[in-house]
């Protein structure tokens, strides 16, 4: 048996007459950017997230570059992160200019510590950037208290957390602004790269608008430096079509996920989910500490395994040209040695997660 780490396709085919009908409908059209499709998309994902705008832009990165530019963060600022995320949190700092600052993670949730935040904060913190990683939460109470205190802003990383949730509220709904990717191997998925930023607020939104479309929000009116970052109406439609079957698809990968952690070995350790947490499992990682040896013993048995992450973004050598400050990161670094990510997709079938768990589990280890 091949398992695939992500069939992307067979979700897809299994909507195909629907995904027809939406690029038909843009194709007669005949209108290809910032039409009706998006501002319809637009309304219906800040719905479903529980706020008031949400604004499509060209992908994840530019989703937090442009949100960390809206308010205003630049050269000589710094923005508190991890250093165990996809490089595009950090390149998206670094892009505006300011200065990422690394903490470590909590052991259990793979998240940012909010316990190392007040050490980390100088003068020239303007913002808190949190990860949802591979679909858990953050622990948002604790990171907006200290925000609050020190009157900086939190912008959510909730590019891996489409429909998760924090004590009841959604991913996306709970900083000054939530970033989201829609890459197609997400838990909602375009057929391309496409973004979004999520806010309630308002003055924000018309500033995200302009700076997604050259600084304007009229044709040929410009009124502020400003990038071509637009969600195309193509991309809108397809997501359009998915985002009904989010919630259906999530809860999908939460039960291939009960039985993952229902058939592992002890030995083989997952991140845990909080109380009051709702994880959308966009991917299902365990530890090993034989992690590569786990991993080829895997492929030897076709099946499909990726890392994430295998080096941290404060060892990547981008970073060493790149102006950033560093905690200690013992357990960023360690997790980042040891995880391995387990095929997790909607399609996956029971039978194939039995198999992988026993594949997993008759891996020796050392001897």
């Amino acid at each position: 048996m091949k398992v695939l780490f992500n069939d992307v396709k067979s979700a897809n085919d299994a909507i195909a007459s629907e995904l027809d009908g939406a690029f038909q409908r843009v194709l007669r059209s005949g209108r290809f950017i910032l039409g009706q499709e998006v501002e319809s998309f637009e309304a219906e994902f800040a719905a479903y997230c529980g706020v008031q705008h949400c604004i499509g832009v060209a992908s994840g990165m530019e989703a937090l570059q442009l949100s960390l530019l809206a308010c205003g963060i630049g050269p000589g600022d710094e923005v508190i992160t991890v250093s165990h995320t996809a490089m595009p949190t950090a390149f998206a700092i670094a892009a505006t200019g300011a200065t990422p600052v690394f903490l470590d993670i909590d052991p259990q949730t793979y998240t940012l510590r909010p316990d190392q935040l007040e050490a980390a904060i100088s003068e020239r913190t303007r913002a808190i950037l949190p990860v949802h990683l591979y679909g858990h939460c953050a622990d948002m109470d604790a990171i907006l208290e200290v925000a609050a205190r020190h009157k900086i802003d939190v912008i959510e990383d909730a590019a891996q957390a489409h429909g998760s949730r924090y004590k009841g509220r959604r991913a996306g709904s709970m900083g000054r602004l939530g970033c989201f990717s829609f890459y197609p191997t997400k838990n909602l998925g375009a057929l391309g790269d496409a973004g979004a930023v999520t806010t309630n607020d308002r003055e924000l939104a018309t500033r995200l608008r302009q700076l997604r479309n050259y600084g304007g929000t009229r044709k040929y009116h410009h009124e502020t430096m400003g990038y071509n970052s637009r969600l195309d109406e193509l991309q809108a439609a397809i997501l359009r079509v998915k985002l009904p079957h989010l919630e259906g698809w999530n809860e999908c990968r939460r039960r291939l996920a009960e039985g993952y952690l229902s058939r592992l070995e002890d030995r083989f350790s997952a991140p845990k989910v909080k109380a009051e947490c709702v994880h959308n499992y966009h991917l299902f990682v365990i530890q090993s500490e034989e992690r590569d040896r786990l991993q080829e013993h895997l492929r030897a048995r076709n099946i499909e395994t990726l890392i994430h992450y295998p080096v941290p973004c404060h060892l990547q050598q981008a970073f060493r040209k790149i102006k950033h400050r560093c905690c200690d990161l013992p357990i960023t670094e360690r997790v980042a040695n040891q995880v391995l990510s387990l095929p997790m997709f909607p399609t996956l079938s029971v039978e194939g997660v039995e198999h992988i768990a026993r594949c997993v589990n008759s891996f020796a280890g050392a001897t």
